[in-house]
């Protein structure tokens, strides 16, 4: 019998050091859907076509480590009219560490910086969060 994936073992190469994302989210299309009616139809409703897509951002989080600041220096590229744009490769890995599906997302740049909340009595990590923008993705299912 086979079960679907489960969606705890994944990895993200985003062009920055090889550390463990514990979250992704935002990876969303949809299409607007445009209307029509010519005036001297004889059906007495509009007809649908496709539109533009609208995408997501993609959030990624991860853990705040001594020394890294590769977040905020991504961040930080933006100058007048210029970013650093990544592509980012998400990977659902089975049991052998082997990507069963993979997700290619172009054109990423940081839209928004989260660092970490603080609180005095918390027993959890420190957790860092980026919002991408980005150009569209595709998606690969493997065997």
């Amino acid at each position: 019998m086979d079960f679907p994936l489960p969606k705890f073992h994944f990895s993200v190469q985003w062009g920055g050091s090889k550390i463990a994302f514990t979250e992704v989210s935002g990876l969303n299309k949809e299409m607007d859907v445009i209307e029509h009616r010519v005036g001297s139809s004889p059906e007495f409703f509009k007809k649908k076509m496709p539109g533009l897509q609208k995408l997501s951002n993609i959030t990624l989080k991860r853990g705040v480590f001594l020394g890294d600041n590769e977040f905020y220096d991504w961040y930080n590229t933006v100058a007048q009219n210029t970013v650093e744009k990544r592509t980012i490769i998400i990977s659902l890995l089975d049991e052998n560490h082997e990507p069963k599906v993979v997700w290619t997302v172009k054109d990423c740049f940081i839209v928004s910086l989260k660092c970490t909340d603080l609180k005095s009595d918390a027993n959890e990590a420190a957790i860092d969060a980026v919002e991408l923008a980005n150009h569209g993705f595709t998606v690969e299912y493997k065997s």
